[in-house]
């Protein structure tokens, strides 16, 4: 096991960059140097570490600093997680500062999930190039315990190897190795159903749009956090940053359901951004007397409007099937009903599981890493495992000829290879299915 006893965190005043300080701090037991452009925006995110891993008794391993300190920390470093802003030049501006000052053996990693590792570690010289490779977290990795381990063409294999095995056993992360593609995994399955999702709102604007697909994409389905709900949460902005850097770099089937709709540009030009501004496509309106409601973005009105019940008998059925733990007799629900949300809700759900089959057997060495990346990162069914609970293989390439709303999702699906076709399942998937509308 790698003996890791300092390390740095670059941008650890970020959301992500905090996190996973104190996750180092707590499972590592490592002193983790906090690295911020401000002592204050530091000694904060310090404490928001410590939080975030419900563990005050870490704190004092938890040191801010600023860049002032930049060069002593990282000398000091046997690791050094970046996690600065996604910008070209602020990262090539960080690494050559690293690489001027690091110490032999030094590892580096990065958190992104936008750039290239490849042409990052191109910055370092040929030995850092070999102690460098991506290591990607999901937020909030506390609960989230996915981590993407990416090598570039010239990591070390034996450190990666030797890496990974720490994030496992010392960190505790579920890791799944894939390729330097856009997005790697869990994001390019993950963002490929949200805006998939967001363009069927804007589809079915005269049926409500947004409230009304997470409504057919409802707990039910196997996820957390309705699809159109999760992109609040995350940020608009981040949505966009990740959909349009995956629709530009990469060129596979559906390559068009990473296009994001025009009316969430407009809102992103008016700072509508989401849940960090209270307001984008929902928002919380807070009354004279204390009140909550809810509101939605209306695609079609062009304004915030109320949430709304929608009566969908299929996903009542469902529901009370799943009530009694009668969870095949949920999705044969699912399967008989042919209205017009349930051959809705069928589409998705089976784009999901082709999508996901698909971009699996090319990105990860193993195609039920799937399963792995969407449940220990987004906390969703895993489209293996969903596979499974519809019947298998041969179920679902009957429901995709049956509801496939765009022509393609049939010959995709026979188009994958024969060994991928009825892999095994990480999961059960029951414990991701929740019996309620």
């Amino acid at each position: 096991m790698l003996d890791i006893k300092t390390v740095s965190v670059i941008g650890a005043n970020g959301t992500m960059g905090a996190a996973v300080s104190g996750l180092i701090a707590a499972f590592g037991n490592a002193k983790v140097y906090m690295i911020a452009r401000r002592m204050e925006a530091a000694e904060k995110a310090a404490g928001v570490a410590a939080d975030s891993v419900k563990a005050g008794s870490v704190r004092n391993r938890l040191i801010p600093k600023t860049y002032d300190d930049f060069e002593v920390c990282i000398s000091e470093s046997d690791w050094v997680f970046e996690s600065v802003a996604e910008n070209i030049a602020v990262k090539s501006d960080i690494y050559k500062r690293i690489q001027a000052c690091k110490k032999p053996g030094l590892i580096v990693t990065t958190g992104t999930s936008g750039f290239s590792i490849n042409e990052l570690s191109n910055i370092f010289d040929e030995a850092g190039q070999k102690r460098y490779f991506g290591t990607h977290f999901f937020n909030p990795p506390y609960n989230l315990t996915l981590c993407e381990v990416i090598r570039s063409k010239k990591t070390d294999a034996q450190l990666f190897d030797d890496m990974s095995a720490y994030l496992k056993v010392m960190l505790c992360r579920d890791v799944i190795e894939t390729t330097d593609t856009p997005a790697f995994l869990g994001n390019r399955i993950g963002f490929h159903f949200m805006n998939k999702a967001l363009q069927y709102a804007e589809k079915y604007k005269a049926e409500g749009g947004i409230d009304y697909i997470d409504a057919v994409l409802g707990p039910f389905t196997g996820r957390g956090m309705t699809p159109i709900a999760t992109i609040d949460f995350v940020g608009l902005d981040v949505h966009k940053a990740i959909v349009d850097n995956i629709q530009q770099n990469s060129n596979d089937y559906d390559n068009g359901a990473f296009v994001l709709p025009a009316f969430v540009n407009g809102l992103i030009t008016e700072g509508r951004m989401g849940m960090k501004t209270n307001d984008g496509l929902f928002k919380t309106v807070i009354g004279e007397d204390k009140s909550k409601q809810r509101m939605v973005y209306d695609i079609a009105l062009g304004t915030l409007r109320p949430l709304r019940k929608y009566d969908l008998p299929f996903a009542k059925k469902m529901v009370n099937a799943m009530k009694t733990g009668n969870y095949q007799e949920a999705f044969e629900v699912l399967k008989r009903d042919t209205s017009k949300e349930a051959m809705l809700c069928k589409f998705f759900v089976v784009t999901y599981i082709t999508y996901s089959l698909v971009t699996a057997q090319s990105v990860s060495p193993v195609v039920s890493d799937a399963d792995i990346a969407m449940s220990k990162g987004f906390n969703w069914a895993g489209p293996v495992a969903l596979m499974q609970a519809l019947g298998g293989y041969d179920e679902v390439l009957k429901i995709a000829k049956q509801a496939d709303m765009e022509g393609n999702l049939a010959a995709e699906l026979e188009g994958i290879d024969g060994k991928n076709k009825r892999p095994v399942p990480a999961f059960d998937y029951r414990k991701y299915f929740r019996a309620n509308l």
